[in-house]
């Protein structure tokens, strides 16, 4: 049996794609493969559940363009679907005089991506955080939260309802293009289409290489690790509290979030994983291990950024050193406030000259299309994505 599209990879950008294709093309024969036995395992499940505004993002970039449209669209999914959300908002604080002209120039970006974004004094942003240390912030209306499982759980049941097919418990192991069609393994099982997307998150980089894509591109995995606030020293946070980002990392820095389901997360720091599911400190495999630290890259990369490097580790292992680092934020925070939750893990696209690619990025092969770049704010952007994917993947000759 030969399917007309195979897509490989269950997080919440495999099933909106899935979903968005089959919606758009119903005679479509399309089968999701997913490695785990249930969906959403990885970044999707791993994430602080935000529903991003679009703020930090250069205008006219591809993330700053879903990001915009990607928050509309899903707080109106969540509405249709009674999936829970909480429109809360968040305040970007400058804790110093030297963040101020980083934080001006993060709210003119705001007002070029056409945001409701609010430039405020001290006073202002302790009438909404009255325990942030601050000189100034940014209100920005459009943040919510939400559980990005469960949207994912819904798109699996619109795609199912529309007549797609989906395998658990079925990692790719190999794949085979020819002119006519792509032969893809999984250990004892064999799978036949006429195309792929590649939807893999932490090994999507692999699965391109399998497909024949010579891309320079390597997937390096970040781990970031988490702390949650005891539920006594939950008054300390009203809605979202982030820091003033660096521009020249990727990460936003640790930061606070009230959880859909209950709780504030308090993070994450973000370390170099050797593995690609480097979910605990220490841990190996071999094979993956021996690629990231062969990959040049991440020493030209960890050259220029050292000190930031070695900060996050210390971070890692030393609680002290990562409540002193969110006490920038909040100075009343203590030890013993807070307790280590789950980590998760940033698939993070690097090139072999230490350029950490911050946009979105899709390659095409021979009948396929591959998303190797979809950090954050993925999620957020998740329905546009799988439409844009859904459009993309048309204009392939295989299914003309």
């Amino acid at each position: 049996m030969q399917r007309d599209v195979v897509i490989i990879g269950g997080g919440i950008i495999g099933f909106s794609t899935a979903y968005h294709l089959k919606l758009q093309n119903p005679d479509l024969d399309v089968l999701l493969l997913e490695k785990e036995n249930n969906l959403a395992e990885h970044q999707t499940g791993h994430n602080s559940g935000v529903i991003h505004s679009g703020i930090y993002y250069k205008p006219g970039s591809h993330k700053a363009e879903f990001s915009k449209k990607g928050s509309q669209s899903m707080i109106h999914f969540c509405r249709e679907y009674n999936i829970p959300y909480n429109q809360c908002g968040k305040v970007i604080v400058a804790t110093d005089e030297s963040e101020l002209d980083r934080l001006r120039a993060l709210y003119e970006r705001g007002l070029q991506n056409g945001l409701q974004v609010t430039l405020l004094n001290a006073e202002e942003v302790n009438q909404i955080e009255p325990y942030v240390q601050t000189v100034g912030g940014i209100k920005v209306q459009e943040t919510a939260i939400v559980n990005y499982k469960k949207v994912t759980e819904q798109f699996k049941l619109l795609f199912e309802e529309l007549g797609g097919e989906i395998n658990f418990n079925t990692p790719v192991t190999s794949i085979k293009t020819s002119e006519d069609k792509i032969v893809l393994n999984s250990y004892e099982q064999q799978f036949k289409s006429k195309s792929i997307i590649n939807c893999a998150g932490l090994y999507s980089d692999k699965i391109a290489r399998m497909s024949g894509v010579n891309t320079d591109i390597q997937i390096i995995p970040f781990r970031g690790e988490y702390y949650q606030l005891n539920e006594s020293k939950e008054k300390y946070v009203q809605t979202l509290i982030y820091p003033v980002p660096n521009p020249e990392l990727p990460f936003l820095g640790v930061h606070f979030t009230n959880m859909i389901d209950g709780g504030v997360d308090v993070g994450p720091n973000a370390v170099l994983g050797l593995r690609k599911e480097a979910y605990k400190k220490i841990g190996l495999d071999k094979s993956e291990t021996l690629e990231i630290l062969k990959f040049p890259g991440l020493y030209k990369m960890g050259i220029k950024n050292i000190k930031e490097a070695l900060g996050e580790y210390y971070r890692s292992f030393n609680k002290r050193a990562f409540v002193n680092n969110a006490q920038k934020l909040i100075p009343s925070l203590r030890k013993e406030d807070i307790e280590p939750i789950e980590a998760g893990v940033r698939a993070q696209a690097m090139l072999s000259d230490g350029t950490l690619l911050d946009d979105f990025v899709f390659e095409k092969g021979k009948h396929s299309l591959h998303v190797l770049n979809a950090p954050s704010p993925a999620a957020t952007c998740s329905i546009e994505i799988g439409k844009a994917i859904s459009k993309e993947f048309e204009q392939l000759s295989i299914l003309k």
